[in-house]
């Protein structure tokens, strides 16, 4: 198959970027969307001009650094699909395909279609952990979590911290991201124990990286490559004002 390619080209976060459009052809429908990206790659580098400058890892729909904007949609037009997942048999031969980075404030650009995605990290670092000794391993009945509180928390925790959510919002919200990782440990008593503090430092670091309120389009879950529901926020959002409440009795 032959497609056209309309992808954003940006030197770094201080200089305008642009689109520019590339053709590739005898494209193979089985090959994978970042395997097309490589194709395109070598020709370029073969013409002598700049490669397109992309992120990827594990490949495999785990590691979330693959996230790309394809034609509108984050991780292209499949649901529940990274975008290393993406097949190009998901378009049509001739197709014209827009490759755009995340946008988002929060998201400044690096390189073409790389973007500084360390907020995130941040706002892990700010709570988003256990930081009691937990000791070693206990008897898997020691403990008994509810079989519904294991599967939402596990379900939390599939967040492959990608970022689709933020580029689906039209606030640029991280209300998804933040309120799974809140979830993940919420939901079992090693984790209740720091609640109040972790969901009131992991608000206020998202805050503070710049991003967006919530208005509850639920965009973030419709694009989500792991299916997060938005469950999680209002969980989240009654942490959060317990903690608040909380607080202001103990003062």
């Amino acid at each position: 198959m032959n497609i056209k390619l309309k992808i954003w080209r940006q030197k770094n976060a201080t200089v305008k970027g642009k689109f520019i459009n590339y053709s590739l052809e005898d494209v193979s429908p089985e090959m994978s969307f970042l395997e097309m990206m490589d194709a395109l790659n070598i020709k370029l580098i073969t013409e002598g001009d700049e490669p397109v400058a992309f992120e990827s890892d594990c490949r495999e729909g785990i590691c979330g650094t693959c996230g790309l904007y394809i034609n509108g949609r984050p991780h292209g037009p499949e649901g529940k699909t990274t975008t290393c997942e993406l097949h190009m048999r998901s378009f049509k031969d001739g197709a014209t395909i827009a490759v755009e980075p995340w946008r988002s404030r929060a998201f400044p650009v690096i390189r073409d279609l790389v973007v500084d995605r360390t907020p995130f990290d941040k706002i892990l670092h700010a709570g988003g952990f256990i930081s009691i000794n937990a000791g070693a391993a206990l008897d898997a009945n020691t403990i008994l979590v509810k079989k519904t509180h294991a599967d939402e928390a596990f379900n939390s925790a599939a967040c492959v911290g990608c970022g689709a959510c933020v580029a689906a919002c039209k606030n640029a919200s991280a209300m998804l991201f933040v309120s799974a990782k809140v979830s993940q440990y919420a939901l079992f008593p090693q984790g209740q124990i720091e609640a109040s503090k972790r969901v009131q430092k992991m608000v206020a670091k998202m805050d503070e990286m710049g991003f967006g309120n919530c208005t509850n389009t639920y965009a973030c879950e419709a694009e989500c490559p792991k299916g997060i529901s938005i469950t999680n926020i209002a969980r989240m959002n009654r942490q959060f004002i317990q903690a608040k409440v909380c607080a202001q009795k103990d003062f």
